[in-house]
């Protein structure tokens, strides 16, 4: 197998630590099992992020046990502001049994960090600076029985010789790249959403902002401001004297584009109003950019013993580009099917068990997701974009809607009459 040693055996190894990985090693190990999480950097660590989170991340949040304290660095926001077509709206988060109605915002250094250390405390082994090279296979069944790593330093350079870990089920939760669904031969599907995001960090007045703030309309750079970009950009702000800045586009398909993002963002920062104090002399830091792989870009999310958890199975919502809420909530349902498979007696009934997930996931966001594609579709097109910015804004009700939908926030049984529209709108699309 090309290693030098053996590593420590466990129940179940995790491949990354990030909100997917940690999130599933917490409650593993709440569920009794030895988890063994194997980490490529060491905390704390930089990831490309807004850094604000959603009332759905809350909940995932609220649900581990994260403790939210503004003097540990969580700032609650209330809802998004949004500008577009010459149009400002503020949208308060709704108020529905099964979500708070705020959101928090912090940085992605610090809350991976969190996250992985909630793990700790709960039992997860979280080893860091080890890089995952590759499955390790049963000859016979071609099941995913461990994996090869070998250390390495904080600039990522080798630090030691491969290790063996065994564990009789996989859950890779590594990130776009997908290494490890692409050992197995699992493709990402090219037919499937892409999104880009950039971001960097001002030093700001508006660092306390209780809004999130969102601007709908990016330009490409043509001549007279003709091409609108589907996607957003955004200022959230993080409490510590700085705000988080970026934007994000989409693709209906993974296709390169042309555009230069980081380009288009410095273009836009620099046409903000002077009071926003977003120039050169305050920025943080250096504009950095991450794929988002959306709308379950790589299926099945389940086989031959490797589970896949968030960016690796294409998890980011294409209606907004968020990946956090549903990395934790995949996490927490893949634990659950997993504890639940651990109590069958037979190898056939602990892999029936296991191929449950996919379903599930399907279930909880296959319909929504398919949703997001056609309305990435759409949105695509310049002239819609500026007939839904130009005319949508300026109806409240209509946006209080929209706001529900996009960002995934709604009562999926019961509610009010826009709850219940969406709910039959994701039930009646296929879960593909």
């Amino acid at each position: 197998m090309g290693s030098q040693g053996m590593g420590g055996d466990a129940d179940v190894i995790v491949v990354g630590a990030g909100p997917a990985g940690a999130t599933a090693a917490y409650y593993l190990a709440t569920h009794g099992v030895d988890v063994l999480v194997l980490e490529k950097s060491a905390f704390p660590r930089e990831k490309v992020c807004g850094d604000g989170f959603t009332p759905r991340s809350v909940r995932e949040l609220v649900a581990m046990g994260v403790p939210m304290r503004e003097e540990d660095g969580w700032i609650r926001n209330k809802g998004l502001r949004v500008y577009g077509g010459g149009h400002r709206l503020e949208l308060p988060w709704p108020e529905l049994d099964e979500f708070p109605s705020w959101g928090v915002s912090r940085t992605r250094r610090d809350f991976d960090d969190t996250l992985a250390r909630h793990a700790r405390a709960a039992g997860a082994r979280i080893q860091e600076l080890t890089n995952v090279t590759g499955p390790v296979l049963d000859e016979r069944t071609g099941h995913v029985v461990g994996v090869t790593a070998r250390p390495v330093d904080e600039a990522g350079r080798r630090a030691g010789d491969e290790v063996t870990y065994r564990a009789p089920l996989v859950i890779s939760a590594d990130g776009v790249s997908g290494r490890l669904a692409l050992a197995l031969g699992i493709e990402k599907n090219p037919r499937r959403p892409m999104g880009v995001a950039v971001r960097t960090y001002f030093r700001t007045r508006r660092h306390d902002d209780d809004w999130m703030e969102s601007h709908l309309e990016l330009w490409d750079g043509a001549p007279n401001r003709s091409n609108l970009l589907p996607g957003y950009g955004w200022i959230f702000g993080l409490g510590d004297g700085t705000a988080n800045v970026g934007l994000g586009s989409v693709s209906s398909t993974a296709a390169a584009t042309k555009i230069d993002y980081k380009d288009l963002l410095q273009r836009w920062v620099a046409n903000t109003p002077a009071s926003w104090e977003f120039t050169p002399e305050n920025q943080v830091g250096p504009v950095r950019s991450a794929a988002l792989p959306m709308g379950f870009n790589r299926k099945p999310h389940y086989t031959r013993g490797l589970m896949l958890v968030g960016d690796s199975g294409g998890m980011v919502n294409p209606f907004n580009g968020e990946g956090i809420a549903y990395a934790m909530q995949a996490a927490r349902r893949a634990a659950e099917v997993v504890a639940q498979s651990r109590a069958k007696t037979t190898d056939a009934a602990r892999e029936s068990t296991l191929a449950t997930y996919p379903r599930i996931m399907a279930e909880e966001l296959g319909g929504y997701y398919t949703l997001g594609r056609v309305f990435v579709k759409l949105i695509e097109h310049p002239e819609v974009m500026r007939i839904c910015t130009r005319y949508g804004l300026p109806r409240p009700a209509l946006m209080r809607l929209t706001l529900k939908l996009l960002a995934d926030v709604y009562e999926p049984r019961g509610g009010d009459l826009s709850d219940r529209f969406i709910a039959a709108l994701t039930r009646i699309a296929p879960a593909a």
